[in-house]
């Protein structure tokens, strides 16, 4: 079992930044691949980022060149550098994590980007 724990969401102006974090726990020896997903008000959940634990990396097309993601394997910890961001980019954002082929979720964290 793994257990994740988002932070580091709330309201920002257009143009601003924010740092999300993914706190994981459990067995996380197993943890490959993480990411981050988004759902906003009447849409479907979106990859935003993932991460393998060798690094690799992939973005959505919406945010390359805005948001980076990053992992800190010492402390069980992934992240979402998000800047500039844009009123479009409000949603829940969602940490996910894959270990021994099983997908676990977070319970998300609200982003909201004011115009």
């Amino acid at each position: 079992q793994v257990q994740l724990v988002e932070s580091g969401g709330g309201l920002v102006q257009a143009g601003g930044s924010l740092r999300l974090s993914c706190a994981a726990s459990g067995s996380i020896f197993s943890i490959d691949a993480m990411g981050w997903y988004r759902q906003a008000p009447g849409k479907q959940r979106e990859l935003v980022a993932t991460i393998t634990s060798g690094g690799n990396t992939n973005y959505a097309d919406s945010v390359k060149g805005r948001f980076t993601i990053s992992r800190d394997n010492a402390k069980n910890t992934a992240y979402l550098q998000m800047n500039s961001l844009k009123p479009e980019d409000t949603a829940v954002y969602y940490c996910n994590a894959l270990a021994s082929s099983i997908l676990y979720w977070g319970q998300g964290t609200q982003v909201t980007v004011s115009s």
